[in-house]
């Protein structure tokens, strides 16, 4: 089982997303927790890694909704290393 993938069990890269127990998406300040320990977690990786970049993502996503004049560096700075991979941003937004 690749380590990105969700088996409802809540490991991969959706258990920062929703709660493998209900199905609910996070929200609020427990998204946005969850959006910095995920960044957390995998900040140690390469810069180019696919998992770093998701949960650059997921973070810049929780930012959005409660600090939207902090989520914009998150964002730009993860588009960035998207579209250096040569992906499109809907590309990598499907396999999460």
């Amino acid at each position: 089982v690749n380590e990105f993938e969700d088996q409802g069990t809540g490991e991969g890269g959706m258990k920062w997303l929703k709660c493998f127990d209900c199905g609910q998406q996070f929200h609020g300040a427990v998204f946005l927790a969850l959006g910095w320990a995920g960044w957390k977690t995998y900040l140690g990786r390469p810069e180019t890694d696919e998992i770093r970049c998701l949960a650059m993502g997921v973070l810049g996503g929780a930012l959005h909704v409660s600090r939207p004049e902090e989520a914009l560096p998150v964002l730009e700075a993860n588009l960035a290393k998207t579209l250096g991979r040569g992906e499109s941003a809907g590309t990598r937004r499907k396999r999460f």
